[in-house]
């Protein structure tokens, strides 16, 4: 059974920085796709970073040069490295894990590219 679990979040002023965590236990596949997205009330939730078996990464715009996505092989765990915060970064980060194919390519940075999903941690950075 795959199980995700965030921390990280915190409330911080823009500028700053975060690093966000995710401990993934039970996730076994010859092909890693790991990434974060983010949600915040009344919006769908949106790809931030993405991570193709150590390899590949993606980004969504907004945050490219200021995010940095990683992954421990010896633990498995997931981080994203967030830096120069803005206060649009606001909201519920979650972890995912999983290689859904929709588009012929996997990129990661949609919701329906994913199979289970963590709790989210919540970030928040005040003007």
């Amino acid at each position: 059974q795959v199980q995700l679990v965030e921390s990280g979040g915190a409330s911080v002023q823009a500028g700053g920085s975060l690093r966000l965590s995710c401990a993934a236990s039970g996730y076994t596949s010859r092909r890693i796709c790991m990434g974060w997205l983010r949600q915040v009330p009344g919006k769908e939730r949106e790809g931030v970073a993405s991570l193709e078996d150590d390899a590949i990464t993606n980004y969504v715009d907004s945050v490219k040069g200021r995010f940095t996505i990683s992954r421990d092989d010896t633990n498995n765990n997931l981080y994203l490295q967030m830096n120069n915060l803005k206060p649009e970064d606001t909201g519920m980060y979650y972890c995912a894990a999983g290689c859904r194919i929709v588009s012929g390519t996997w990129f990661g940075l949609t919701r329906f590219e994913y199979e289970y999903w963590g709790q989210g941690t919540q970030v928040t950075v005040s003007p």
